[in-house]
Order: C-alpha cells, then structure tokens, then sequence
C-alpha cells in the first residue's frame, strides 16, 4: 500500500508522483505551458535585485524558467521529494539557484521579496501552518504567488481525485477560497485573488486525462483556475 505524506513534516520522499510512463518527469512537462501562463498575470517583471522561493519546486523546472524570463538575483527552491532535488541541482548549471529538500521554507527569515507555489495549495493539509511559514520567510512587504483550482463544482472532480489519490505520495485536500483566504487573513497578509482566463484557444489534449468532457475542462479553465497574491505585513 502507497505511503501517504503530509506535506508539512519533514518526511522525505524520493518522488511527488508515481503514474506508470509519467513519473516527476512527465508532471514537469506537463506543467510548462501552466507556469509560462501563470507569468502572464503576475505584473512584478523586473526581478534582477530580487530574492526569490519556489515552494513545492520539484525538478526545478518554474526556477528555471523564471529566470530566463524574469532574471533574479537568487533563487531557492524547497520540495519534499530527494530526487527531484538531485536532478534540479544538476540541471541548475551557472544559474543563482540552490535547491533543499525541505518542507520548512521558513527557515530563509524574511529572506524573500517574492514566493512562488503553482499547483501546490491543494496538497497541504494545515494552511494555517503554511500561512505562517510563508510569513516567516518573507521579507516585510514581499508577495506570495499561489495557483489553486477550485474543483468543488466540477463534474470530474471525483476522477480528478482518484488520479491524484492513486498516483501522488501526498493527498489532495478540499479546500476552497474562502478557507485558503482566511488561513493568511489571519496571518496577517493582504490576501487578492483573480481568476486566470484563457487568452486564446484552450488545448483539449492536455485535458483528456484529466477530464471526463470537454464542458468540464472549459469550466476550470474560465472559472475555476485562480492565482491568489499575499502580501506580507
């Protein structure tokens, strides 16, 4: 029986994500197109003097990204999964990067200007805790950058469930907008959200797997795929 983790202790794992022919691999893949469209609506461009955290990094693959997008002055990224880290410290070449397999970004205090976690929230089970360690390793001021999918109308959502139940090491949660935008309230952020539109075609094949129709897939994409920013105090 697969072992399940909570992603906020300081159990480690190998890999996030164990489907047969995918692997941590195919989920960075995968999420390319996400990220370089999650860019699209963050407005801060100028990143050269710059600290920045990507939280729940993986390979490495949005740090990397980013900064041939967007150069920064430092990059760190934090995931649970030691060989994830491995390969995203030896694909990191001359960049300002360095990787750590750790669930405990509050360590960096006040380190950053700005955070990152793409299709992460979903995952923790203890926002409230996150909320806090977010705050910790912000500086005053810096800005935290978090996607969600609120899946909770969604006709697919009970397959979307088992697709990530049966092949992820961590569960997904059930959250929703309102207990992820209480959790850093109370921590003290300035909490916006927006949900990100489409600016053009939606590409179907992505979707086949995780989607039972196409009306299904179109609602998350203009409805349900949101990009929160936190402020810290």
């Amino acid at each position: 029986m697969k072992e399940v983790i909570r992603l906020n202790e300081q159990t480690l794992y190998d890999m996030w994500w164990h489907h047969p022919g995918e692997g941590d691999q195919g989920m960075e893949d995968d999420h390319i197109p996400h990220w370089k469209r999650v860019l699209n609506f963050i407005p801060e461009e100028n990143l050269e003097d710059c600290s920045v955290l990507d939280f729940g990094c993986n390979q490495g693959g949005f740090l990397r990204l980013l900064y041939e997008m967007r150069p920064f002055k430092e990059g760190i990224g934090t995931d649970l999964a030691r060989k994830s880290i491995q390969i995203a410290k030896e694909r990191k070449g001359e960049l300002p990067l360095e990787f750590h397999a750790t669930g405990q970004p509050e360590q960096f205090v006040q380190r950053f200007d700005f955070a990152y976690s793409l299709a992460v929230l979903y995952l923790i089970p203890d926002l409230d805790e996150h909320a806090l360690k977010i705050k910790t390793c912000l500086k005053p001021g810096g800005v935290y950058y978090a996607t969600f999918a609120d899946y909770a109308s969604n006709p697919s959502l009970p397959e979307i469930r088992e697709r990530i139940n049966g092949h992820a090491v961590i569960p997904m949660q059930d959250h929703t907008l309102d207990t992820i935008s209480q959790a850093f309230m109370q921590t003290g952020f300035q909490v916006s959200v927006r949900r990100m539109l489409p600016p053009g075609f939606v590409d179907l094949s992505h979707g086949k797997k995780w989607y039972n129709q196409v009306a299904d897939q179109l609602l998350f994409a203009y409805e349900q795929s949101y990009l929160f920013r936190f402020v810290a105090p």
